[in-house]
């Protein structure tokens, strides 16, 4: 794990916009196109904000969340809206979303079809993460119903899954998605989210989601 550290939140959210833009444009350059996957709710919305205007090539970008809860989009909890509204806006309106909702009554009835979209879009050129104080990642929670099987290296790319703390259904990436990815980067803020993280790093994934990725990411901290 590589540990940066910000003055302030206003530049950790500048700069981690900066080298985000900076990856996609490496894979655009090198391989044509790029796929990156983001975290709802609104902690990254400053980086969607700095993102949406980057001079990059968006038309062959592809945006991916790392989940979904199973909520109509006008909801205010979907993170596909906050997504419309933050990143994919500007220059990166250009960019191809790629859903993890569709019509349907569960998460189960719309995986394979999911599934199907997002398999030809990987590996993950860009991955940033965020991270709960219980020390879940995307919708990989301590406790849910499919955890284990999510973390497991033979999972599909995408997985139901269904905790307490995670309020509605949800739709979520699995471990090996998460780890296969180019570039990895975590971001939290404050003092709480800083002491999950030094737990985390010691524990094992199934007590700590987010630990499946530490060995290869890149936090990003502000107080």
């Amino acid at each position: 794990m590589e540990l940066h550290e910000y003055p302030d939140r206003e530049m950790l959210m500048l700069r981690l916009a900066q080298r985000i833009a900076s990856e996609l444009g490496q894979s655009l350059r090198s391989q044509g196109r790029a796929t990156l996957s983001v975290p709802g709710g609104t902690t990254p919305g400053p980086v969607f904000d700095t993102l949406s205007g980057a001079d990059l090539d968006w038309a062959n970008v592809a945006v991916v969340l790392n989940d979904e809860r199973w909520v109509p989009e006008d909801s205010p909890r979907s993170n596909t809206r906050l997504l419309r509204e933050r990143l994919l806006v500007g220059r990166a309106q250009a960019a191809t979303l790629l859903p993890l909702r569709m019509d349907a009554p569960t998460p189960e009835d719309g995986l394979e079809s999911l599934s199907a979209g997002l398999a030809p879009h990987l590996p993950l050129s860009v991955l940033l993460l965020g991270m709960g104080e219980d020390m879940h990642t995307a919708s990989l929670f301590p406790g849910a119903d499919n955890l284990e099987a999510g973390l497991r290296r033979d999972a599909p790319p995408l997985m139901a899954m269904r905790a307490e703390a995670a309020g509605e259904p949800r739709i979520t990436l699995t471990a090996p998605v998460l780890q296969g990815a180019l570039r990895v980067h975590v971001l939290i803020t404050g003092a709480a989210k800083r002491e999950a993280l030094e737990r985390a790093v010691k524990l094992d994934p199934r007590e700590a989601p987010i630990a499946c990725v530490l060995d290869q990411a890149q936090v990003h901290w502000a107080e």
